[in-house]
């Protein structure tokens, strides 16, 4: 078994840097050797809610290092991209094209792990979103790698795992955001930061971004926003910033809605942002129980509630693959600072208090 170093939480919301023991693959199974992990505010909340000790990190670029002997299509050495939306291809929902739901080996079926991890006292570890991607090497099924295309940034590639695509996808594949409508974006992180610029891609009239930071109004301009609006964070429910949104549209909501600021009170905001008839995107993954004013969906508005953006990862990463190749999806600008793993507790500050659009772990 392979010792390298990682970050491991506990399940009771502490982490340390250690020594942890990583088995070869197994049938239908590849060893990683990560270059880079993205941090999310998934990785912090994942502190706590997993109960259980874990490698962390769920957004991962890296090489092959080791192929099982059933595995075909992929090459020691390969630079590729890990996705946790690991799918089976034959349940009813894949068979449907809701790979993210998928019943088998998705998060619902449970059944995606592979290989072993062990910690420096051989107590077996899970691996975050059956990735754990803040490890200078993993093992995962064959399914979570994607090839990548040579010449890309690691620090930059990593990003599609999550962020990327949840912003697109929620976009391209949940919304079905057509050309020439009218899209709010509430939050300007990393993920609303993908939501503006997937709408930009799919050729939206306006866009407007809404958030309390400056700074972050400033990014979402360069990432395809055409107007923005400063919240105040004692707008309870952000009533004050949508009424000004509809002012900046028309007089009325916009046809789309996206909730990006992992806020839970702010869950149902996207709905005061809409028209009559429009759809609100809950994109954060809000999982707390909320209350909600029925009359937000008056009349006839749609809420949606996607999961990784419905990543379709066959049909999907080729074409955000071909879109940074001809320069209209910026990964590299998302990049705000980069960071080595004994570095991890600046990382998830920065991250905590805003500072960065993304922030990245980088493995020599």
């Amino acid at each position: 078994m392979p010792s390298v170093l990682a970050a491991v939480g506990d399940g009771a919301g502490a982490f340390a840097i250690q020594q942890i023991e990583v088995s070869a693959p197994g049938p239908g199974e590849v060893r990683v050797d990560v270059k880079a992990s993205g941090l999310c505010h998934t990785d912090w909340d994942g502190l706590t809610f997993t109960g259980t000790p874990h490698v962390m990190g769920h957004e991962g670029a890296g090489v092959v290092a080791e192929i099982a002997p059933s595995v075909a299509g992929l090459q020691v050495g390969q630079p590729v991209l890990l996705t946790w939306a690991i799918a089976c291809g034959d349940c009813f929902q894949c068979q449907r094209g809701n790979e993210t739901l998928c019943e088998i080996l998705g998060r619902a079926g449970g059944r995606a792990s592979a290989g072993s991890t062990r910690d420096g006292s051989g107590n077996d570890l899970a691996r975050f979103f059956n990735l754990g991607t803040l490890s200078a090497s993993t093992v995962v099924r064959q399914e979570a790698v994607v090839p990548l295309p040579a010449g890309i940034p690691f620090a930059s590639a990593c990003l599609l795992g999550c962020s990327v695509m949840t912003g697109y996808g929620s976009v391209i594949n949940a919304a079905h955001v057509e050309a020439d409508s009218t899209v709010a974006v509430i939050g300007c992180g990393g993920v609303g930061l993908n939501v503006i610029q997937g709408a930009r891609i799919a050729g939206a009239r306006q866009i407007v971004a809404v958030d309390v930071d400056a700074s972050r109004l400033e990014a979402a301009r360069r990432f395809g926003a055409t107007g923005v609006v400063t919240a105040a964070r004692e707008d309870s429910g952000l009533r004050a910033a949508a009424a000004r949104v509809a002012s900046m549209l028309g007089g009325r909501g916009a046809d789309y809605a996206f909730e990006c600021t992992g806020v839970p009170a702010l869950g149902a905001a996207p709905l005061s942002f809409v028209r009559n008839g429009g759809t609100a995107i809950q994109v954060s993954g809000v999982e707390q129980e909320i209350t909600v004013d029925m009359e937000l969906f008056e009349w006839d508005k749609v809420y949606l509630n996607p999961l990784y953006g419905k990543c379709r990862p066959k049909v999907d990463f080729p074409i955000l693959l071909d879109l940074y190749a001809k320069g209209d999806l910026m990964l590299d600008e998302l990049v705000t600072r980069t960071y080595s793993l004994s570095g991890l507790d600046q990382a998830f500050d920065d991250l905590r208090h805003g500072r960065n659009a993304k922030g990245v772990i980088c493995f020599d």
